[in-house]
């Protein structure tokens, strides 16, 4: 495959591509580049690059977009879905160390470490005023967002003794159970966990619901004194609500991420926000140690590996389930020809395939087809694939 990495990657990886593809590395394009760079390049892979709509279009050959990372905010995934270009992210594998820089920030707030160090780099001993540090055994932290970020946070967190605290919500049984083991105190509404809580800590991806979360209202029910923490999206954000509310509530704010800031690693920044001296800023490294971007190098070679196997693992942009459709299951002999004839039935009753799958049994003799549908599926459709030369068995599921 011809393979198109348009940001950084380390050397390990594009070695390890480079055996079996053709790779193009170039990780200084910038989004208004790679229309032009895409060429016939089947795989893109970026990191903070964006891409857009222009690009998924000059992209003749382009089938998949491998965002090295998580979130996939940058890259216009309804585009990539309206040109039938998957989209794969590689979740989970930077947590730690995004949960490292938590609580690094979580403690140098608590014991004020920059403006110490600021203060001695310039000849200034101030013990007086940094020995007053609460400590963090037994202190509440709300976290906004269980999932591998927030649960890697709260495991550290854990650790130090904070008494840990969530929304309550429907989670799939191994996130619960783990909460559980962790003793998470749950409350009915993110607003109820602001009111209660010394730390609040977000960790949620950039959509519609999260843009915002931190905002006016919110801040209404944080306490005084509160540690308020993003190392997510900046968007997540109200900066300029925030901003009102810090001196009057005598807020600490610890941040990763904020608008504005710089697309390239280095350049000018104008933050009022980071800027404020109660706010501890970052420059969006939350997922930059060698150990999370090697992490994340061996998610994407997974995803390629798979990709070039037929397989489409961690995949963002498909309908898990269209709307209104039929299952049917359609088990056959594993013969030349019987999907095609299954396939004109189908279509001869105008009907759409929506989705479908088939997989052989052990020493490919018969195969099971699973179709979702999109249309009615009478009996009398049934009967007539049943009729097919080599068809076992045909039956609705759904």
């Amino acid at each position: 495959m011809r393979i198109l990495v348009a940001d950084k990657f380390p050397e390990s990886g594009l070695a390890h591509l480079r055996e079996n593809h053709d790779v193009e590395f170039q990780p200084g394009l910038a989004g208004d580049d790679l229309p032009d760079a895409i060429g016939d390049s089947e795989v893109l892979i970026v990191r903070s690059t964006n891409v857009t709509a222009a690009t998924i279009e000059a992209g003749s050959s382009l089938a998949l977009v491998v965002r090295a990372g998580a979130g996939t905010n940058t890259i216009d995934k309804q585009a990539a879905a309206d040109h039938a270009v998957y989209v794969s992210n590689v979740p989970g594998r930077n947590a730690i160390a995004v949960a490292e820089l938590t609580l690094g920030l979580i403690l140098a707030i608590d014991r004020r470490i920059p403006d110490n160090v600021a203060d001695l780099r310039s000849g200034s001993w101030n013990k007086a005023t940094y020995s007053k540090g609460t400590g963090l055994l037994g202190r509440s932290l709300g976290i906004v967002g269980v999932g591998a970020i927030g649960m890697a946070v709260a495991t550290r967190a854990a650790s130090f003794g904070l008494e840990l605290h969530a929304v309550d919500k429907p989670r799939d049984p191994v996130t619960a159970e783990r909460m559980e083991d962790l003793g998470f105190v749950l409350h009915p509404s993110l607003a109820a966990m602001a009111a209660g809580v010394d730390i609040l800590s977000f960790h949620v991806p950039a959509t519609a619901d999260t843009r915002n979360l931190l905002n006016a209202e919110l801040l209404t029910a944080v306490r005084p004194g509160t540690v308020i923490v993003n190392t997510s999206r900046a968007d997540v954000v109200d900066e300029a609500a925030l901003l009102e509310v810090i001196d009057e509530k005598e807020l600490w704010v610890a941040l990763d991420v904020f608008a504005g800031e710089p697309a390239s690693g280095q350049g000018d920044v104008s933050s009022p926000l980071g800027e404020h001296a109660r706010v501890y800023a970052t420059h969006h490294i939350g997922a930059s140690t060698a150990q999370a971007q090697a992490a994340v190098a061996t998610g994407v070679l997974e995803v390629i590996d798979a990709f070039a196997d037929g397989v489409i693992v961690n995949c963002v942009n498909l309908e898990p389930r269209v709307p209104d459709t039929t299952r049917i299951a359609v088990r056959h002999k594993d013969r030349v020809g019987v999907l095609a004839a299954i396939l004109t039935v189908i279509r001869d009753a105008g009907i759409n395939v929506e989705h479908m799958s088939n997989l052989v049994f052990q020493g490919a003799k018969a195969a099971s087809a699973t179709l979702d549908l999109k249309g009615s599926v009478e009996p009398e459709l049934l009967a007539r694939l049943a009729e097919i030369p080599d068809v076992i068995y045909a039956r609705r599921t759904t």
